[in-house]
């Protein structure tokens, strides 16, 4: 395997399916399965999930919420996400730990680094929840904080498009997509990859990131088998 410790970054958005809210269950099964597979080859595997299915804190404040209570309320999306993602995930026979940034110990261990490094070398799947727990800050930025802290070899970004394009390619047919990017270049390009805290934090840590389309099936473990898919950010 190419790597031995990940970060796979999921889009809470992409938990809904053909759904316009809420957890599509047969999504939810297929990235649990994907996931078990990863495990199972010996993939030490960390796990962020986004809330954007259930609740934005950024739109909430567009509507006239208090910011930082819409941001707190889409914490508690990605518990709630995090929950359901580990109950699949047990439900399929993998050994699973749920780690929050917010002090919820009926049902979720409260962070802490040794811990969550201890869980991934037994090979238990490890899902951090409640971003950062601070607001202001995107889950981008928790998945990158975590896979820091960790030591993950990779960010792992697994969302809707296939890897990162010259523009929008749902909306410009004619966006062209690259295999392999540096840092600068998107910078420079002003490519969408991830919000700018996120990705300032990879690059002053010489931390990789792929982006690439978690909802083919296959899709990650031909990537953890060393196959191009999606796109590189490297240096």
């Amino acid at each position: 395997m190419k790597y031995t410790r990940i970060l796979l970054k999921l889009s809470g958005e992409a938990l809904m399916g053909e759904k316009n809210f809420g957890i599509d269950h047969q999504r939810l099964l297929q990235y649990a399965n994907e996931i078990k597979e990863a495990s199972n080859s010996g993939v030490q595997v960390a796990i962020v999930i986004g809330g954007g299915n259930i609740f934005r804190g950024i739109q909430a404040a567009e509507g006239g919420m208090d910011r930082v209570q819409g941001d707190y309320m889409g914490m508690l999306a990605t518990v709630i996400n995090s929950m359901a993602l580990q109950s699949a995930l047990e439900g399929i026979g993998v050994q699973t730990r749920l780690q929050s940034a917010i002090n919820m110990e009926q049902i979720c261990e409260p962070f802490i680094r040794r811990k969550a490094v201890r869980h991934l070398e037994k090979g238990r799947v490890v899902i951090f929840g409640a971003g950062t727990g601070n607001p202001y800050f995107t889950t981008d930025t928790a998945a990158t904080l975590r896979a820091i802290e960790i030591e993950a070899d990779v960010i792992l970004k697994g969302t809707r498009v296939d890897g990162i394009y010259s523009a929008d390619p749902e909306k410009d047919p004619s966006a062209v997509k690259y295999e392999r990017v540096s840092f600068t270049e998107v910078y420079e390009k002003g490519l969408n990859v991830m919000d700018m805290t996120a990705f300032t934090l990879c690059k002053d840590n010489k931390l990789p990131i792929i982006v690439f389309d978690m909802n083919h099936a296959g899709n990650l473990k031909k990537l953890l088998s060393g196959e191009k898919v999606g796109t590189l950010v490297e240096f």
